[in-house]
């Protein structure tokens, strides 16, 4: 595992965005799997509020921890 330095709320919205772009590549042939079935607009819509959920946690915890 790769040790990070994070230094600012910038920094810390580029790791996440990186994170979870990795999680995206591991996890997206099964998502693929599960939601052929379904159609454009309802897994747009899930993968949108997938992604909001994603980066809203990390910048919560981000900001309890460093405090603005």
């Amino acid at each position: 595992m790769e040790t990070v330095e994070i230094s600012s709320r910038s920094d810390f919205a580029l790791w996440a965005i990186q994170r979870a772009q990795e999680i995206v590549t591991a996890e997206g042939a099964a998502f693929a799997m599960a939601a052929r079935d379904v159609d454009e607009e309802a897994l747009t819509a899930t993968a949108v509020a997938l992604g909001k959920a994603i980066s809203d946690a990390m910048l919560e915890v981000f900001d309890g921890v460093i405090g603005e």
